[in-house]
């Protein structure tokens, strides 16, 4: 079969590689028929050294079921799936609080650990099938298919961030970062009640589709100017809540800046950094609280999933662009470029 391999950064290739096989009676095979390359993707395609590849790609997809292992009971071949990116048994402690991602099962992990496996591909061993997949409607309407997908990452992702802050009526929200997490996390945001809603983001395409998600204001500014301009919509005093949506340190730096006396810092960007200001004078005299970390998406899956099949909602708009395998690479450059927000695979 086909799938997309990085070899270093900015090196994605797509080649011939053996067909997925059963190794365990848990596992189920599973044929894509969407996947994506997701922003997260995008730090490894930037910064991978060539002696660390190359490593298949992509961790989001939909698929059907083409085979399971004998101890599979939940799943049956012919079965339309989604897969969270992390995968777990989904009755261990952790699982049962929620907290997927810290699964104690010793085959649990992230797709993105799994060198020999990703999903821009054309089909994929799923481990621990059983508690990992989640059943979406065998007459799905194709059409929302792209909104589905979300429920693997962005969604869920964009969703978790709002609730850790815990975002509700009267809550004033401010994002920083409109890529496709940072948009439905304001999309969460709105569905939870928020009374106000800042982004902060500069790509106008984007910026209109997070008004249409539920900002209620813009702030293209960044730095210092940008929290002076996030101070003024708010009285001066910041947000409640403050959603940092893109990993880097300078955006965790300006969530200090934006946020209120006792409010709540919420990161689901991937922290490319691993010291930041937690001190006294940054967060603790101004009783600041920081929440975050992977999100346990498929906690989410199933609670989210009604209000995309009913139409209330759409999270498939953060995908402006789609391919095949053969267009996957081209893919990443526009993301990387800026050129393309979210790119949707159909192999």
């Amino acid at each position: 079969m086909r799938a997309a391999l990085l070899y270093g950064a900015g090196d994605v290739r797509v080649e011939d590689v053996a067909e997925p096989v059963i190794k365990h009676p848990t596992d189920a095979l599973v044929r894509i028929t969407a996947s994506a390359v997701c922003g997260s993707d995008l730090h490894l395609y930037g910064a991978m050294s060539p002696a660390d590849g190359p490593v298949r790609m992509g961790h989001e997809f939909i698929g059907v079921v083409e085979d399971t292992g004998p101890e599979v009971t939940t799943l049956r071949r012919g079965d339309l799936v989604v897969s969270p990116f992390a995968l777990s048994d989904n009755t261990c402690e952790f699982c049962r609080e929620g907290l997927h991602t810290s699964c104690v099962h010793p085959e649990a992990t992230f797709w993105d650990f799994k060198p020999d496996e990703g999903a821009q591909a054309e089909a994929i061993r799923v481990t621990l099938a059983d508690g990992t997949l989640v059943k979406l409607p065998a007459a799905a309407d194709p059409a929302l298919i792209p909104s589905l997908l979300t429920l693997s990452d962005v969604y869920g992702t964009g969703h978790r961030a709002a609730v850790l802050g815990g975002v509700g009526e009267r809550t004033r929200v401010t994002v920083i970062g409109d890529g496709a997490v940072g948009l439905l996390a304001v999309l969460s945001a709105k569905l939870l009640g928020a009374e106000q809603i800042i982004l902060m983001g500069r790509h106008q395409d984007r910026t209109r589709l997070g008004r249409e998600f539920g900002a209620t204001d813009v702030v293209a500014a960044r730095g210092a100017e940008g929290i002076e301009a996030v101070r003024e919509l708010t009285g001066g005093q910041g947000t409640h809540v403050v959603i940092e949506a893109v990993g880097h340190l300078p955006a965790y730096e300006q969530a200090l800046g934006v946020v209120r006396a006792g409010g709540i810092i919420s990161r689901a960007g991937v922290p490319q950094y691993e010291e930041a200001p937690i001190g006294m004078g940054s967060l603790f005299i101004r009783n600041i609280r920081l929440a975050g970390g992977l999100a346990p998406v498929r906690a989410y899956i199933e609670e989210l999933m009604p209000a995309i099949l009913n139409g209330t909602i759409e999270p498939g708009k953060v995908f402006d662009a789609t391919t095949d395998l053969d267009g996957v690479p081209a893919g990443y450059q526009d993301m990387m470029d800026r050129e393309s927000l979210k790119v949707l695979i159909t192999p």
